[in-house]
C-alpha cells in the first residue's frame, strides 16, 4: 500500500510538472543554501582539523599576550624571547623539545624569477616539534645553526613558484642575501588565508644575525610535550617559569598565552559550527515559506481531486487510507524538492570555491553524510507538518458530496 501511494504521488507530481517545481522552489532554495554553507564550512573544518591533527596532540604554542597593553602607552609591551624558550626547555620536565618562531616576509629571486613568500626562522628541532618533514634534501642541523649558515629549506609551493626543479644545492636570493637551498618540505595542502607550502625556512640564529635583536623580542614558541597526559603539567611548568622570568607578582595576569592543539581545534570547531547554525537558522525561513507553498498546493490538489476521493471512499477506502495517500504525496513532493536542493547546494558550493579560487585558496568542499540525512529528514518532517491539514481535510470529505462535486 505504501509503495502504491508513492506511485500515485509521483504520477500526480508528474501530471503537473511546472506547478510541482514552483511549489517546492522554496524548499529547493532553502536546502541548497544549507547544503552549500555546510559543504564550505565543513570543508574548511575538515582541512584545518586534518592539519592540526598532523601536528599532534602533544603540540602547544606560547605567544605574547598583547591584549592588556594594546592601546595603553603606559603599560610595557609583553616580550617573549629565545632566552625564555631556553629557560622553559631547561626547567620544564614535561617539555621534550622546542623551537622559536621568527615570522616575517621575504622576497625570493632565482634567475629572472621573483616570488614573495612567508619567512620562518626556526631551529633544527622544528620538523620534530611541528611534525613537518623534508620531502627531499635535508633540514638544517646544529652545525648550520651554530655557524649561522645561510642555508634554506623551501616549502613545496615556494620551490614551484621559483621554477627550481631539483632545488637542492641551488643558490637563491632572499631579499639582499644569498642562500643555498638544502631541502624542500613535504606538500601539506592549502589552508584558509595562507598557503603553508609557500614558505622559506632559515636557521633561527641566521635570522637573528640578519634582522637584529629588536625583532626577536616578541617570538611565538612552539613546544612538543613528552606525552599527551603531560599537557596540563607542561602548561603549569611553562607558566611558572615565564611568570618568574617576567617578574610577574601574585595576582598579576599572565603576559603570555598558552594554547594546546586540542584547545585550538575546539575553538575552531565552535566558531565554524556556530556559523553553520546561524546560517541554518536564517535559511530556515526559506524552508518555512516552502512548507507553506506545499500546504497551499496540496489544498488545491484536494479540491481538484474531490471526485477521485469520493470514488475511493465509495468503493471502500477508509478515512485513514485517504489521509495516508495525501500525506505521502506531500512528503514525496517535499523530498523531491530536498533532493534537487542537495544537488544544487553541492554544485553551488563547488562553483563558489572555483570562482573564489583566484583570490582566496579555499579547501575542497566536503558534504558530510549527516547533512544529507538531516536535509532529507527535515524535508520529510516539513511535508508531514504542512501536509497534515490538507490530508485531514481530504479524509473528512463525505463520499456522497464528493461524488456530486463538479
Amino acid at each position: 500500500m505504501f509503495f502504491e501511494n508513492v506511485k500515485i504521488a509521483l504520477r500526480a507530481i508528474g501530471a503537473n510538472k511546472m506547478r510541482s517545481i514552483l511549489t517546492v522552489l522554496g524548499v529547493m532554495i532553502g536546502v541548497a543554501a544549507v547544503i552549500a554553507v555546510v559543504s564550505l564550512v565543513q570543508g574548511m573544518q575538515y582541512q584545518i582539523s586534518s592539519q592540526l591533527e598532523n601536528v599532534g596532540a602533544t603540540f602547544i604554542r606560547v605567544v605574547p599576550d598583547f591584549s592588556a597593553s594594546r592601546g595603553n602607552p603606559f603599560l610595557p609591551v609583553p616580550s617573549l624571547t629565545y632566552e625564555d624558550a631556553l629557560a622553559v626547555k631547561r626547567g620544564a620536565t614535561a617539555v621534550r623539545d622546542f623551537t622559536p618562531l621568527f615570522i616575517g616576509n621575504a622576497s625570493l629571486k632565482y634567475g629572472d624569477t621573483r616570488h614573495d613568500t612567508s619567512l620562518l626562522g626556526v631551529n633544527q628541532s622544528y620538523p620534530d616539534v611541528a611534525k613537518q618533514f623534508v620531502d627531499h634534501g635535508r633540514f638544517f642541523g646544529t652545525l648550520d645553526e651554530d655557524a649561522k649558515k645561510r642555508v634554506a629549506v623551501l616549502g613545496f609551493e615556494a620551490a614551484r613558484q621559483l621554477g627550481l626543479g631539483d632545488a637542492v644545492g641551488k643558490d637563491i636570493r632572499m631579499d639582499d642575501n644569498n642562500f643555498t637551498v638544502i631541502g624542500v618540505m613535504e606538500k601539506r595542502g592549502s589552508s584558509i588565508g595562507n598557503d603553508p607550502d609557500d614558505v622559506i625556512y632559515i636557521p633561527f640564529a641566521t635570522a637573528q644575525m640578519l634582522y637584529g635583536p629588536d625583532r626577536m623580542q616578541h617570538l611565538p614558541i612552539a613546544l612538543q610535550v613528552r606525552t599527551r597526559d603531560d599537557i596540563d603539567l607542561a602548561k603549569e611548568q611553562v607558566t611558572d617559569i615565564l611568570r618568574a622570568r617576567h617578574h610577574l607578582k601574585k595576582g598579576q595576569p599572565n603576559d603570555f598565552q598558552i594554547t594546546s592543539q586540542e584547545e585550538l581545534m575546539k575553538t575552531i570547531s565552535t566558531v565554524l559550527n556556530t556559523t553553520t547554525g546561524i546560517m541554518g537558522a536564517v535559511v530556515g525561513i526559506a524552508l518555512l515559506v516552502g512548507g507553506i507553498g506545499i500546504m497551499n498546493i496540496m489544498l488545491v490538489s484536494v479540491t481538484e481531486r474531490t471526485r477521485e476521493i469520493g470514488i475511493r471512499k465509495a468503493i471502500g477506502a477508509r478515512r485513514y487510507d485517504v489521509l495516508i495517500q495525501f500525506l505521502i504525496e506531500a512528503v514525496t513532493l517535499s523530498g523531491f524538492g530536498g533532493a534537487i536542493g542537495i544537488a544544487l547546494g553541492y554544485l553551488g558550493a563547488a562553483t563558489v570555491r572555483l570562482i573564489l579560487k583566484r583570490w582566496l585558496e579555499l579547501p575542497p568542499v566536503h558534504t558530510p553524510m549527516w547533512a544529507i540525512v538531516l536535509a532529507f529528514g527535515f524535508c520529510a518532517i516539513l511535508g508531514i507538518i504542512f501536509g497534515i491539514y490538507p490530508a485531514a481535510k481530504a479524509s473528512k470529505l463525505d463520499p456522497i458530496e464528493a461524488l456530486r462535486y463538479e
